[in-house]
């Protein structure tokens, strides 16, 4: 009886050993179970991404709306139900792109080994390869994350940073996720790639207190001529505006440039100048493109990070708009 007991108890820590030493990201994670995985990323990624650059500022955006509502776990892929309105469909995501891009990448890795990659690596692994594929910096992407099985578009609301917040409310939001005023500039410094719509800005051009009036913290100049020539009223719901105007496809410093002159075009932007904090961080990186690229690659890093699922978590989702 007590060789038993022994037996069983060196059969569990067997086990524990084995499953821990899966719970775990880390880089190259599917190097035995689909040594292809990263390489059929990386592949796609090349094809497309010259021909379409914007779709660059698409996949890191997908890639942050993902992060900082569940953590990172592809619940923005999942497909609204008749009976559950999903993450892509509450309002801030309904301007997101590159679910198309992800989903067949999804299915050349399943081709290649069913049922073995994440869609939560495969968004993370695509942002990251990217960026990098327009000259934006290369950061490491350890996997292993696995897929939730809850996506609830009124989540969205609680937890995702929206370009309306003021800077308290974006370090509470950073903070709740593990993520401090360094990151919230870094993190920031990808709207230099990208547009955004009219409905982002309409309040700060006519209407920011309610009485018809102009938010005094975006410069006058870079107003009147959005107003002239982009959102040319307050109903204007399509009209996309370039985030850092004349180089949305290259990923440099100009969006802090931008920042500094009071021209950033969120709310959120100009927030990064209400506090010498944050002021200093802006002015820092505004020094370097090396070491710009080098603390966001950090800070990407970090964020991929966020509340992962791993282990027996969640689920490897067969079809990534779909809970398995």
């Amino acid at each position: 009886m007590g060789s038993q007991s022994y037996f069983m108890v060196l059969i569990i820590c067997v086990v524990a050993i084995i499953g821990s030493s899966d719970a775990e990201l880390k880089l190259g994670y599917y190097g035995k179970s689909c040594p292809k995985a990263e390489e059929i990323v990386l592949k796609y990624v090349h094809q497309h991404i010259p021909n379409a650059p914007s779709l660059a500022a698409a996949l890191i955006r997908l890639h942050f709306h993902d992060c900082f509502v569940r953590g990172c776990d592809a619940s923005v892929l999942v497909n609204s139900t008749q009976t559950n309105q999903a993450e892509k469909d509450s309002i801030p995501n309904l301007t997101l792109r590159g679910f198309d891009f992800i989903n067949t990448v999804k299915s050349l890795i399943e081709a290649e080994c069913p049922g073995v990659v994440s869609c939560a690596d495969i968004l993370s692994l695509s942002a990251r390869d990217s960026v990098h594929a327009i000259g934006g910096p290369y950061w490491n992407v350890p996997t292993g994350r696995r897929d939730g099985t809850i996506s609830k578009a009124a989540d969205v609301f609680i937890t995702l940073p929206a370009p309306f917040n003021n800077l308290t409310t974006l370090l509470t939001l950073f903070g709740n996720v593990g993520l401090d005023a360094n990151d919230l500039v870094l993190l920031s410094g990808a709207h230099t790639i990208g547009v955004s719509h009219c409905p982002s800005i309409s309040n700060r051009l006519y209407n920011f207190t309610g009485k018809g009036d102009q938010d005094p913290d975006l410069d006058s100049e870079y107003a009147t001529n959005l107003k002239k020539f982009k959102c040319k009223n307050i109903n204007d719901q399509t009209t996309l505006i370039e985030m850092d105007p004349g180089s949305r496809n290259t990923f440099d410093l100009g969006y802090f440039k931008q920042v500094v002159k009071r021209r950033g075009l969120f709310e959120s932007d100009a927030a990064l100048l209400k506090s010498s904090t944050t002021r200093s961080i802006v002015a820092q990186h505004l020094q370097s493109n090396e070491k710009f690229f080098t603390e966001f690659a950090k800070s990407m890093e970090k964020m991929g990070r966020i509340n992962v699922k791993i282990g027996t978590e969640g689920q490897i989702r067969k079809h990534c708009a779909f809970i398995n």
